[in-house]
Order: structure tokens, then sequence, then C-alpha cells
């Protein structure tokens, strides 16, 4: 697969999730996909302000420094794999 099409599909994973009603997934789909999503997009989590963390934010936080160790590439894989298997669940 070339850096095109993984850059592809990466986009068109995100606007299949974009689209979808958000209470219609659990949340810890929902972080796993923001942690894929800013792992592929910004790399590894590099410093944040932790005073001003709600809890909230300290779930978002967590969820993406469990996936620091994974490159923009396979971030981005598992995002579309992630969105693929959301969806062929709906379908069933």
């Amino acid at each position: 697969m070339t850096e095109k099409d993984l850059d592809t599909l990466f986009n068109e994973a995100f606007e299949k999730v974009s689209n979808m009603e958000q209470d219609s997934l659990p949340q810890d789909v929902m972080l796993r996909l923001y942690a894929y999503y800013k792992q592929a997009n910004f790399g590894s989590l590099r410093s944040m302000n932790y005073s001003s963390l709600d809890v909230r934010d300290a779930f978002k936080l967590n969820a993406w420094m469990q996936v620091s160790h994974l490159s923009e590439e396979d971030s981005k894989r598992h995002y579309i794999d992630l969105v693929n298997e959301i969806i062929s669940k709906s379908n069933e």
C-alpha cells in the first residue's frame, strides 16, 4: 500500500466515523479512535498542561499514551481497521 493510498483510506475512515451518531459508539471505542487519530496526525504525545486536565481529558490523554509507541502509519492502519470493524458490526 502506498502512502497516498493509506492517507486516502484514513481520510475516508475519518469521514465515515464523523457521519456516525456519537451515541452509537461505546466510550472505549471512541477513546481508541481518538488515540489512533491523534497519534496518526500529531505523533507521540510531547507535552500537555496537566494542571488543566479534567477527567475526560485525562482519559483521552491516557488513551493516547497507550498508543504512543505506534508509528503514524501504523496508527492510521489501526484506525482504518477499527472503523471497518465498527461498520461491519453495525451491518450485521
